[in-house]
């Protein structure tokens, strides 16, 4: 079983990373526009990415890794147009063999599964759109996938549970 837990666009809200980060995961992933310091010690062990409001160019634009056999593409997303599209993610999925690629920029939360590749946005932890609450996911990848959005109380909002493909 693989547990990690995925944020994006915190927009320099300090103690909501911190607090999700302390949570019990075999990986912490940011998706960008925390508008932090790479050196910040909120972030120290965390995988993060660039956004479009992040000044620090010591960020990444993407990150590949794998936690647990599971390949994971990271990348802010307004470089790939998604709140458009998740084409171009995708193919960037097929040229990395990702088993799961996490994104943010539009602020809200969604997952789906594309020939076999979740695709996952945790919406945003600070400044939520469409009348959505703020929002992180933990997802729980083992003889199922479990996705649960939680707000910023760590209630969970929403859940999605896929078998895998």
């Amino acid at each position: 079983m693989m547990k990690i837990i995925v944020m994006s666009d915190s927009h320099g809200d300090r103690e909501t990373v911190k607090a999700v980060s302390e949570l019990p995961a075999d990986a912490y992933f940011h998706c960008g526009d925390s508008e932090l310091s790479k050196d910040d010690t909120v972030l120290k062990g965390m995988h993060i990415v660039k956004g479009n409001c992040d000044v620090d160019s010591a960020f990444p634009d993407t990150v590949v890794t794998s936690v647990v056999g599971k390949t994971i593409l990271m990348v802010h997303g307004h470089m790939h147009d998604v709140k458009r599209t998740l084409l171009s993610l995708y193919y960037a999925a097929l040229e990395h063999k990702a088993d799961i690629v996490l994104f943010g920029h539009s602020h809200l939360y969604g997952a789906e599964m594309k020939d076999g590749i979740l695709f996952l946005n945790p919406g945003s932890t600070l400044l939520p759109r469409g009348g959505k609450q703020a929002t992180f996911a933990e997802v729980e990848w083992g003889d199922s996938i479990r996705i649960s959005f939680k707000n910023m109380a760590f209630e969970e909002i929403d859940r999605v549970e896929m078998k895998k493909v």
